[in-house]
C-alpha cells in the first residue's frame, strides 16, 4: 500500500487508482464507528446491517467521484445519514402506537427509578444511552455524531445536510434533554 496509514483521503484515492489494501485499510479503521453509529441511530439491527452494507456499496461504488472536501469519516456518515433518513421516510411516515407504548415502557421502566445511591458507571451508561434513544431522531443523531465520532459542530451540518445553527441547535436541546432527563 503506498498511502500513508493515518491519512483517510489519501487511502481513499489510492483505492481509487485500483488500491484494495488501501480499501481494507479504511474499511478496518472506520467498520467500527459507522455500525456502531447506525445501530444506535436506527434502533433496530437488521435495518443497520442493511444501512451498514448499502453505506459500504456507495463508497465503492463512487471511488472514482471521490474528492477529498472533507473528511473522510465526514464523508461516510454523510452517506450513512442519507441512507438512514431514505429509510425513515419509506418506513416511518408517522409515529405509531406501538412506538408511543414502548417509549412508555421505557420511561417507567425500573432503570429510571435508581435508588439516591451513587450509580456505577454502567448503570450511568445505561441510562445515558436510554436518554439518547428517547430523543428525537435528528437530535440524537447529532449527539451521537457528536459523541460517538467526535465532530464538530460544523461537520455535524455537513453529515445531516443543515445550516450550522440548526445543528448547534439540535446539539444544545439534545444536551439540555439529556441533562434533564439524567437528573431525573
Amino acid at each position: 500500500m503506498d498511502a500513508p496509514v493515518d491519512d483517510d483521503a489519501t487511502l481513499m484515492l489510492a483505492y481509487a487508482r485500483g488500491d484494495a489494501a488501501a480499501f481494507n485499510a479504511l474499511y478496518a479503521r472506520h467498520r467500527a464507528a459507522l455500525y456502531r453509529f447506525l445501530l444506535r441511530a436506527a434502533r433496530d439491527p437488521q435495518l443497520a446491517e442493511e444501512l451498514f452494507q448499502e453505506t459500504w456499496s456507495r463508497v465503492v461504488a463512487s471511488r472514482a467521484r471521490y474528492l477529498p472536501q472533507a473528511k473522510f469519516t465526514t464523508w461516510l456518515l454523510q452517506i450513512a445519514h442519507n441512507l438512514l433518513i431514505d429509510s425513515y421516510r419509506r418506513k416511518r411516515p408517522l409515529a405509531t402506537g406501538e412506538e408511543a407504548e414502548r417509549v412508555f415502557e421505557l420511561t417507567a421502566s425500573p432503570e429510571h427509578e435508581q435508588p439516591e445511591h451513587l450509580l456505577s458507571e454502567f448503570e450511568r451508561r445505561r441510562r445515558l444511552q436510554l436518554a439518547i434513544e428517547q430523543l428525537p431522531d435528528e437530535q440524537r443523531t447529532a449527539v451521537l455524531l457528536r459523541l460517538e465520532n467526535d465532530l464538530s459542530v460544523e461537520e455535524i451540518a455537513e453529515v445531516t445536510g443543515v445550516g450550522r445553527e440548526t445543528a448547534k441547535s439540535r446539539l444544545r436541546y439534545a444536551m439540555n434533554r439529556l441533562r434533564e432527563q439524567l437528573a431525573e
